[in-house]
């Protein structure tokens, strides 16, 4: 019986809770409508290329303004990669590196040149340095490449969550002028 009551409280607040899915209506919801008037601006260098193509790729699968139409936000990103030797050998050749991708980005309203978002984002990872110089090439292209994913999707989230926040204030501001309370 006590141990009933304790529970009480805790299901009556799981039965209010209020989470929704950050996507929801798919590619007709109103977070993924707002990420596809996003315009990714050039980034310079090979990790870039990389992260604007893999940045146009998630937005484009929400139907992006990509393609020439007319984008309601620019983005603009700003890479640092760097690699750095960790470990070392008797011989004192670097027997591990660490890649490091970090991403300051920008959105901005492309009528009004606004800042509406400034964050950033980043991910790193290990490299084994092998008696291979070519091998050892490869795995750092490898990372990068994931890198580049981990840090575009870091992105698109916070570019979805920045949509999904002003959806909400959007719709509150819009209920309150409607004479209806806020949610």
């Amino acid at each position: 019986m006590r141990g009933a009551l304790l529970l009480m409280p805790l299901l009556l607040a799981a039965g209010g809770c209020t989470l929704q899915p950050l996507y929801a209506g798919g590619a007709a919801g109103p977070v993924a409508a707002s990420l596809s008037g996003i315009e990714v601006a050039p980034i310079q260098g090979k990790a870039g290329w990389l992260v604007a193509n893999a940045l146009r790729d998630r937005l484009g699968a929400m139907g992006g303004a990509q393609g020439g139409g007319a984008a309601r936000y620019r983005l603009n990103v700003v890479l640092d990669d760097q690699i750095i030797g960790l470990g070392a050998r008797a011989d004192d050749a670097v027997s591990r590196e660490r890649r490091t991708l970090r991403a300051r980005f920008q959105l901005i309203e492309a009528g009004k040149g606004t800042v509406v978002l400034d964050a950033t984002a980043g991910s790193d990872a290990g490299i084994d340095v092998v008696g291979s110089e070519y091998a050892t090439i490869a795995a750092e292209s490898t990372a990068l490449e994931r890198l580049s994913d981990t840090v575009a999707e870091q992105i698109v989230g916070r570019l979805a969550l920045y949509a999904r926040r002003t959806q909400a204030t959007a719709g509150a501001t819009a209920g309150t002028a409607a004479g209806t309370p806020a949610p």
